[in-house]
């Protein structure tokens, strides 16, 4: 299992929507993540800069080419494309971070 992080970012006056979205998250959506070997996903907001900071563990097996291209995903992109940076997929503008320490 690998640990990905990486950050997104939130488009200004949206932060109470980003949450309640994501506390309703689709059931479906959240199945499909864990089946594709997706666990302990966390978010994180840096109210000040409105940048999201995403940690996932990946089980050995991820795949990471299925996701974005699974109709679910896609929906769920465009869901939220009105209240963050994305691409012209609708998919969220990720930056990858680089992990410089770990303590277990």
């Amino acid at each position: 299992m690998t640990r990905n992080a990486f950050t997104m970012k939130l488009k200004p006056g949206y932060t109470d929507e980003y949450k309640r979205r994501h506390d309703e998250i689709w059931p479906e959506l959240r199945t499909l993540l864990s089946d594709q070997g997706i666990s302990d996903y966390a978010i994180f907001l840096d109210e000040p800069t409105l940048t999201l900071f995403a940690v996932q563990h990946l089980a050995n097996n991820f795949k990471p080419e299925e996701i974005p291209n699974h109709p679910l995903v896609k929906k769920w992109w465009a869901y939220m494309a009105d209240i963050m940076e994305t691409n012209d997929d609708n998919s969220p503008v990720e930056s990858p971070l680089t992990e410089v320490f770990y303590m277990k």
